[in-house]
C-alpha cells in the first residue's frame, strides 16, 4: 500500500470508518445490523472538526476573515475544540465564550490551542439576559454576538447555530461517505440533535438518494431537560430538546422536514448505553453517542425493523468525559435518574 503524506491537519478530517457493532448487538439480542459511523477518528475526535473547518473556509471564501483576524464562537464543547485546532493551523486567533462549568478536558484542550477563553459569567449582562429570556440559549447567543461585534467590529463569529456551512458540510461529506460505504444499502439513520446541522445535512443527502430511508432524531427526555422541578439536571452534553419548543428556541440549522421520528432519551440511559458499548466494542464514546445507541436499541426491538440495517452517527470519543460521571462504573447509571449536575443547565454545543 502506498503511503500518503499530508500537509495540514485540515486534510485529515473526514473519511471516518463504519463499524459493524457485532458484540453490542449480540449482547442486546437485536436482530438488526447496527453500523456505527465513528467520528472519533477525526483529528480532534469528533464530528465537529468537519463543521469547524467548513465554517472557517466559507468565511475565507466570503472575504470575512484573513490570517491574523479574531474568530469567535459561543461554544464550550467539540465545536470549540475543532475551531481552536483549525484556527491554529490556519493562523487565526480564536476567542471562545464558554459556560463556567465545562469539563476539565474541554477547557484545557481549547486553551492548549492558544484560544482566548471568556466565561459567560464575565460578560456583563449575559446572565441577566439569559434569565430574562427564560433560559433561551439561542436568544442569549444572538444577544452576545450583537454586543461583541458592536464593540469590536473586527471579531467574526462563526455562529454554528445558523451558519449554513454547518449542515452543508454533512451533505457534501458525511452523508456521501455513509452512502458509499454501505453501497446505498441502509434502512434507518440515527443521530442526536444539538445545532441540528449533522442530522439535517446527512438526512437531506440520504433521503435525496433514497426517500424510503428513515431519519431518526434523538433528543433528551423530560427528566434530562431544565425545568421548574429540576433546574439543573444532569444533561446529555450537546443534545437539546426541540419537540414542543417554540420556533425561536429551535436552531435555524435544524431542518424539521428531514426527520421521520424523534426519540427521547434520558441521561442515565445514554450513560448506560455508552458504558455497555465500551465493554462490548472496546471503544469509548461520548454521552450523545450513548443516547444514539440507546435509541438504536429501541428501534431494533420493534418487530417491523427486524433484519434492517441501521446506521448510527457516533459523534465523538469518550476521552474528554473521563472527569465526568459518564464512565464511573462504580456508580450504576440507574442511580443517576434523579441526579443533578454541578454544571449549569447549558453545557452545550
Amino acid at each position: 500500500m502506498a503511503a500518503s503524506i499530508y500537509n495540514s491537519v485540515t486534510e485529515l478530517i473526514g473519511q471516518t470508518p463504519l463499524l459493524r457493532l457485532s458484540r453490542f448487538s449480540e449482547q442486546h439480542g437485536v436482530r438488526v445490523e447496527l453500523l456505527g459511523k465513528l467520528e472519533l477518528f477525526n483529528p480532534n475526535h469528533s464530528v465537529k472538526d468537519r463543521v469547524a473547518l467548513a465554517m472557517i473556509e466559507q468565511a475565507e471564501r466570503d472575504g470575512l476573515i484573513k490570517p491574523g483576524d479574531i474568530i469567535a464562537e459561543t461554544t464550550s464543547g467539540n465545536t470549540g475544540i475543532g475551531v481552536a485546532s483549525m484556527a491554529a493551523a490556519k493562523g487565526y486567533r480564536f476567542r471562545v465564550y464558554i459556560n463556567d462549568f465545562v469539563s476539565i478536558e474541554r477547557s484545557k484542550i481549547i486553551q492548549a490551542f492558544g484560544a482566548e477563553v471568556v466565561p459567560f459569567s464575565t460578560v456583563p449582562g449575559f446572565a441577566d439576559y439569559y434569565e430574562a429570556s427564560d433560559g433561551d440559549f439561542v436568544a442569549a447567543t444572538r444577544w452576545l454576538v450583537a454586543r461583541v461585534t458592536e464593540a469590536e467590529p473586527g471579531v467574526h463569529f462563526l455562529q454554528q447555530l445558523q451558519n449554513p456551512a454547518n449542515p452543508r458540510v454533512h451533505e457534501l461529506t458525511t452523508g456521501p461517505e455513509i452512502w458509499r460505504d454501505t453501497q446505498g444499502k441502509l434502512d434507518i439513520f440515527v443521530a442526536s440533535v444539538g445545532t441540528g446541522g449533522t442530522l439535517s445535512g446527512i438526512g437531506r443527502y440520504l433521503k435525496a438518494q433514497d426517500p424510503a430511508i428513515q431519519v431518526i432524531a434523538v433528543e433528551p427526555g423530560i427528566g434530562s431537560q431544565p425545568g421548574p422541578q429540576h433546574p439543573e439536571p444532569l444533561e446529555i452534553t450537546g443534545v437539546h430538546a426541540f419537540s414542543g419548543q417554540p420556533p425561536e428556541r429551535i436552531p435555524p440549522n435544524l431542518d424539521r422536514a428531514v426527520y421521520d421520528e424523534a426519540i427521547a432519551v434520558e441521561t442515565w440511559q445514554a450513560y448506560q448505553a455508552a458504558r455497555q458499548f465500551a465493554l462490548a466494542e472496546g471503544i469509548l464514546v461520548g454521552d450523545s453517542s450513548g443516547a444514539v445507541l440507546f435509541a438504536a436499541q429501541q428501534l431494533a426491538a420493534r418487530p417491523e425493523n427486524q433484519g434492517k440495517r441501521i446506521v448510527l452517527l457516533l459523534a465523538d470519543g469518550g476521552v474528554n468525559y473521563l472527569s465526568t460521571r459518564l464512565f464511573s462504573h462504580d456508580q450504576p447509571a440507574e442511580s443517576l435518574k434523579a441526579a443533578t449536575a454541578v454544571q449549569t443547565s447549558q453545557q452545550l454545543l
